[in-house]
C-alpha cells in the first residue's frame, strides 16, 4: 500500500470516529440542558446517520457500514414506539452488531460462507477474472479452509463486540457509554481486520505452494 494510500486510510478511519463517535456524545451532553436524556440521545444518533445517507447518495451504493448505521436507526425508532428507554436505543447498534455475527457463523453451514462472496465483491478489479480464480481456489480443500476460518473470527468479533456493549450499557452512565461505544467497536473489528491480513499473507504464501507443487 503506498503512503498516500496509508494517509488517506488513516483520515478517513480519524473523521469516521470523529462523525460515529466524538460528536453524537458532545451534541448528547450539549442537549441534555434542554431536552431529555431520550431525545438528546436520539437526536444525537441523527449525526452519524445523516452522514451515511450523504454517502449512500453521493455514491449512489450503500456500503456495509452504512447499512449498519440505517438498521440501527430502524431498530431505535422500533424501540421507540414500544416505549424503550435511552439504554434500549443504545443497544440498537449492539442488536445489529450481533445478528450480522450470527450472519457469518450461519453462513459456515451453507456451500460458500460469506467471506467468499465479499471477498470478490471488494478486492477485485476485474470483477470476472476473480471470480473465475476464485472458483478454481474453491476445489483446493486448504483454500475452503481458510475462507471458513475467515468467516468464523468476524463471526465470533462481531458477537463479541454486541456481548461487551450489552454489558457496559447497563454497568455504564449514558454519557460514558456513548464515550466508549465506538472505541470498542474500533477495537474489534481492528483486531479482526489484522487478523484478516496477517492470515491472508500466511496462507496466500502456503495457497501458492500447494499451487505449484
Amino acid at each position: 500500500m503506498k503512503i498516500s494510500s496509508k494517509k488517506k486510510l488513516i483520515l478517513s478511519i480519524a473523521f469516521s470516529i470523529v462523525i460515529n463517535g466524538a460528536i453524537p456524545v458532545l451534541v448528547y451532553n450539549l442537549l441534555l440542558g434542554h431536552f431529555s436524556s431520550f431525545v438528546s440521545l436520539l437526536l444525537a444518533t441523527l449525526i452519524p446517520l445523516g452522514d451515511n445517507l450523504y454517502r449512500v447518495v453521493k455514491f449512489r451504493k450503500a456500503d456495509a457500514f452504512g447499512i449498519f448505521m440505517l438498521t440501527g436507526f430502524l431498530l431505535s425508532l422500533a424501540a421507540f414506539v414500544l416505549g424503550g428507554n435511552e439504554r434500549l436505543i443504545l443497544l440498537r447498534e449492539s442488536m445489529v452488531t450481533g445478528l450480522l455475527g450470527l450472519i457469518f457463523l450461519g453462513s459456515l453451514f451453507f456451500a460458500k460462507p460469506l467471506i467468499y462472496h465479499f471477498a470478490i465483491r471488494f478486492s477485485a478489479s476485474n470483477q470476472g477474472e476473480k471470480k473465475g480464480q476464485f472458483t478454481k481456489n474453491w476445489e483446493i480443500p486448504y483454500f475452503r479452509f481458510v475462507l471458513r476460518v475467515m468467516t468464523a473470527i468476524w463471526g465470533i468479533a462481531l458477537l463479541g463486540e454486541a456481548a461487551v456493549k450489552i454489558v457496559l450499557v447497563y454497568e455504564l452512565s449514558i454519557s460514558s457509554f456513548l464515550a466508549v461505544s465506538q472505541i470498542i467497536f474500533y477495537c474489534f473489528i481492528g483486531v479482526a481486520i489484522l487478523f484478516t491480513i496477517i492470515y491472508r499473507r500466511y496462507a496466500k504464501k502456503r495457497l501458492d505452494l500447494i499451487i505449484h507443487n
